[in-house]
């Protein structure tokens, strides 16, 4: 079984917020985590709305059952019986107890209005997403506030990690129960099932949308469209769904937890930007799958590699953002001139880190245009700026930028 690092960040939550969430993909390890807090730390009783006949009663009388559960108590997959969730806010509002509720959803619940008219100033949300690789590797990372600290923490560079180990780490992926399997058969067939079982059921259970045919073309689609900007019209013309269904279809997708928007970071710079987000992948594992990415030929096509090496680092900042000692929100920056930048952190404070994404096993000055032109517009804002790339050494090129080997962002200095 692996640790995972939001635990503590989910007692917290417990100890002060009377309903606490804990949503995310499937299979990412949620009710695993919960049930065994439930038993060994908060002394909470389990009900799972997975079980029909928990759910039919939860559905046709949710004020009674409600009322005649124990408390404190885990409701798993809540999003399957959204009529709870104003019986929750009647029951908490009677008696404010911290961590009498605590719910998991494989779906995204701020899209039911129900929960967005009853549980605001209720509830804390956090969200588990695929295994980390410092959870695969049981070591607690917080490469975010490394990045951010006022002295660099590369003395020493992380052990060595070879091309090959870094293609295989990207094709496997973090969901658990991929990780159990013991051939790459048995890793196809599990993701086969898992899209099945998402599309048949998950998609239905929050829409009402009875024909899901369209959604492995739109899964293709947007796959083969990670880590660049989001363009609905050019979508619509290539996968032959019509912009208004797309768009839903895609907010659907987003609501499962399988596609992940990077805002545009912009702000009142008197520059033209583009404000486009950028899209990833839940899952790099999930999204070789989908594309029926092998290992060699993510070791001969460049725009494979630098597609997935781009969105397996931008997954992995974001599953760090849930537990790191910096609060921070995650943007891309690109200006009409085609200054970009991969990834922009920014904290609360409103100081920024670009980290720029590179294939290469070597480092440029030319690398850090993008982080140079950052660095310009955003003046005394501005951190640091970070190549991360397949080379062996952390190297200073100048004062605020760094170009660092990849298993940095996992193996602490």
């Amino acid at each position: 079984m692996f640790a995972r690092h939001i635990e503590t960040k989910l007692l917290e939550a417990c100890a002060d917020t009377p309903v606490v969430l804990l949503n995310g993909a499937r299979q990412t390890g949620k009710t695993t985590l919960v049930r065994r807090l439930a038993q060994e730390k908060l002394g909470a009783s389990y009900v799972s709305l997975d079980d029909l006949s928990v759910l039919t009663f939860a559905q046709n009388d949710p004020v009674g059952f409600i009322n005649q559960l124990r408390r404190p108590v885990v409701i798993d997959e809540v999003q399957r019986a959204p009529e709870i969730f104003l019986p929750i806010k009647v029951a908490v509002d009677s008696n404010r107890v911290p961590g009498s509720f605590i719910l998991t959803g494989s779906a995204n619940v701020l899209t039911l209005p129900a929960l967005a008219d009853s549980l605001v100033g209720r509830i804390e949300i956090l969200t588990l997403w695929p295994l980390s690789q410092g959870e695969i590797e049981g070591r607690k990372e917080d490469f975010i506030s490394a990045v951010f600290a006022e002295q660099a923490p590369w003395a020493t560079t992380p052990s060595p990690l070879d091309r090959q180990d870094l293609m295989e780490r990207i094709l496997l992926g973090g969901f658990p129960a991929v990780r159990e399997r013991q051939t790459a058969e048995g890793r196809r067939r599990w993701h086969e099932s898992y899209r099945t079982t998402l599309l048949e059921r998950d998609v239905r259970d929050i829409s009402m949308i009875r024909s899901v045919s369209e959604f492995p073309k739109l899964l293709s689609v947007l796959a083969a469209r990670t880590s660049s900007l989001l363009n609905l019209a050019d979508i619509s013309r290539n996968s032959g769904i019509q912009q208004d269904t797309l768009k839903r279809y895609y907010s659907l997708l987003q609501a499962l937890f399988l596609v992940v928007e990077l805002p545009a970071w912009f702000a009142n710079l008197g520059k033209r930007l583009i404000k486009t987000p950028k899209i990833a992948l839940a899952d790099t594992g999930l999204w070789a799958d989908i594309l029926g990415v092998e290992l060699e030929r993510l070791r001969n096509d460049p725009v494979l590699w630098g597609q997935s090496l781009e969105n397996f680092v931008v997954m992995e900042l974001r599953k760090q953002s849930g537990w790191s000692n910096r609060n921070v929100r995650l943007h891309h920056f690109r200006d009409q001139k085609n200054h970009e930048v991969d990834l922009v952190l920014e904290d609360r404070a409103g100081d920024l880190v670009g980290v720029e994404v590179k294939g290469a096993a070597t480092a440029a000055a030319a690398d850090f245009n993008g982080l140079r032109k950052l660095k310009e517009l955003t003046g005394q804002r501005f951190k640091r700026g970070v190549v991360i790339y397949t080379g062996a050494n952390a190297i200073a090129f100048s004062e605020g930028l760094w170009a660092l080997p990849i298993q940095c962002l996992w193996r602490n200095p």
